[in-house]
């Protein structure tokens, strides 16, 4: 798991606005968070009402980003935030869907590969053609 170091939070916690900076997520996903059951534990919370989030926290946020960066859907991560919250016993199952979604992430990367390969022919044809200074032959759709 992604691990933020643990000497950088207070004992007490960080506030959501302090969790919100050191995720590079903002409050209002914090709370989405929660409310979705993407959050594997209860966030704690100070006499006040106020959350107050802990290492643990914050490296599961950092995990449900990185799964939403590439592609998984909410209710994705919010089974695999199930699994995980139930504990021991379901590993396969936790393993299949990262293997499910690491096949989606490797097929989306071969695509964007494939699609570069194109942007990069393409690059090479305008820097040829305006080096050779015939940039004005490069086909142009008429009207």
């Amino acid at each position: 798991m992604l691990e933020v170091k643990a000497a950088e939070i207070p004992e007490q916690g960080l506030t959501i606005a302090e969790a919100a900076h050191r995720t590079g997520v903002s409050v209002h996903t914090l709370r989405y968070y929660e409310r979705a059951g993407l959050v594997v534990t209860t966030v704690d919370r100070n006499a006040a009402g106020r959350r107050r989030y802990r290492k643990l926290d914050l490296d599961w946020i950092k995990v449900c980003t990185k799964l939403r960066a590439t592609g998984m859907p909410i209710r994705g991560i919010r089974r695999y935030a199930q699994l995980v919250s139930a504990g021991r016993g379901n590993e396969q199952e936790r393993l299949a869907l990262l293997e499910a979604h690491r096949a989606e992430v490797v097929a989306k990367i071969a695509e964007l590969n494939e699609n570069l390969e194109l942007i990069d022919h393409k690059l090479d044809v305008y820097r040829g053609r305006l080096a050779a200074g015939d940039a004005d032959l490069l086909w142009a759709p008429t009207a």
